[in-house]
């Protein structure tokens, strides 16, 4: 058992990807207590997350971390407490709200053009840490009607630290209670502080402007003003929840797959040059819309064929009610279920060259096996966020590589995957930059 705690915390996605070809599709770890199983056919995923949802649930090892940051918000909550959650949230998702994020999205992409632009031609920039805050930025104003741009820096660190003890939190069955003040439970606290701070700022700077006309109606207004069903206002630690929450996953995430879209378009010139030649003759020199989102097809299977190859929630854990068949096997109760987006979007079975970098086949009439791809998840927990994801993914690689390209250092090849709540580039993504 210590060997493979071991090998899962050095290098957890060699070790799921070996087991799985080792063992096959279905494969039980030698842990005795609970009782673990990696999954990776995509039949089995879709019973776990689909049609059997309902004999799972996420009360895990791994959510349990994450819950250390981001508290009972709307990713972690459970049971009735997520049935009463998302209703409150969902109308911040709405067609009207994705129309209003994509402006917030052509304008950051704007911001980044003009500073990128304003450089020396093959000037080196960080592309991952310029993902972050870009991203930083549409949440605070999408979600929160605030520029987080001033806080960006200081934000993405504290994500990062709060995330990396979250990470070694999951990954070992048995670890100090997060009130021992450890190093990593200080350096948690200092983060969560700083999350914390950020949030208290944007509810009373809403507050402050409570009775300004025209406001938009952001999730943050939308949560200020939600009454449960005894009329009782959320409290303000509901709200810091599902604040934090999203400024969390709903930058983290896309930043992550930006970061890696742009990493395999350094590799491959001639998509970024597919993609500048269609943003061209879509929107020309006017700004995008979200209408152009369905216009831009070559992008989106460039932006899906990112999340195939890196997806950003690269595990899924699930916990059994009940026993199961999964693949033929009996599945005990009570059971951890592991799931690997990295393993299933590369499986032979579901996908031609599964390796290989091909946005084409996202084109094509014979589409993908709908249960062998599911970057923001699936069933009833599907992500909230996925068509403000596709959107923003989408209009910020077709506005930016329309303006700037983005090409590989001498000899540089893609960074290694480093796997924490998301898969980042190890060592970050630094890529030459010159004008179009």
């Amino acid at each position: 058992m210590s060997r493979h705690i071991a090998l899962i915390r050095r290098d957890p996605l060699t070790f799921l990807t070996d087991t799985w070809r080792t063992f096959g599709d279905v494969v039980q770890f030698p842990i005795p207590k609970p009782p673990s199983y990696l999954i990776s056919s995509s039949e089995a995923v879709r019973a776990v997350l689909v049609t059997e949802g309902r004999n799972y649930t996420k009360a895990t090892l791994q959510y349990r971390a994450l819950s250390l940051v981001t508290g009972e918000g709307l990713l972690t909550a459970e049971g009735e407490s997520w049935r009463v959650q998302r209703p409150l949230v969902q109308p911040a998702f709405h067609h009207s709200s994705v129309e209003r994020m994509a402006a917030h999205v052509v304008s950051a992409s704007d911001s980044l053009i003009t500073r990128w632009g304003a450089l020396p031609d093959g000037a080196v920039v960080d592309v991952d840490g310029e993902m972050m805050r870009m991203a930083l930025e549409v949440v605070g104003h999408s979600l929160f009607g605030s520029d987080l741009s001033g806080d960006a820096d200081r934000l993405a660190k504290a994500t990062l630290e709060a995330l990396d003890v979250v990470v070694a939190r999951a990954r070992v069955p048995i670890t100090p209670p997060a009130w021992l003040p450890t190093p990593a439970n200080r350096q948690l606290a200092r983060a969560v502080n700083t999350l914390d701070e950020a949030v208290a700022g944007l509810i009373a700077r809403h507050r402050d402007r409570s009775n300004d006309a025209g406001q938009t109606p952001d999730m943050l207004n939308m949560l200020l003003d939600a009454r449960d069903d005894a009329g009782r206002e959320l409290s303000t630690r509901q709200i810091r929840d599902q604040m934090v929450t999203f400024i969390v996953a709903g930058h983290e995430t896309v930043a992550s797959a930006l970061s890696w879209a742009w990493a395999l378009l350094a590799q491959h010139p001639e998509a970024a040059d597919a993609i500048a030649a269609e943003a061209n003759s879509v929107f020309g020199d006017r700004e995008p819309l979200a209408a152009d989102f369905v216009r831009l097809p070559w992008t989106k299977a460039v932006f899906d064929e990112t999340l195939r190859l890196y997806p950003p929630a690269w595990l899924i854990t699930r916990t059994s009610i009940d026993g199961a068949t999964l693949a033929g096997r009996e599945i005990h109760p009570n059971s951890l279920h592991i799931i690997s987006p990295w393993i299933v979007h590369r499986h032979p079975d579901a996908w031609r060259d599964p390796g290989e970098f091909k946005p084409e086949r996202f084109l094509e009439k014979d589409a993908p096996v709908r249960s062998a791809f599911f970057p923001f998840g699936a069933g009833v927990r599907l992500c909230i966020g996925r068509d403000f994801a596709y959107v923003e993914g989408v209009l910020a690689l077709a506005r930016i590589a329309s303006r700037l390209r983005l090409s590989a250092l001498p000899g540089q090849k893609l960074p290694r995957p480093m796997p924490l709540v998301t898969i980042r580039p190890e060592g970050g993504l630094h890529l030459r930059v010159g004008k179009r």
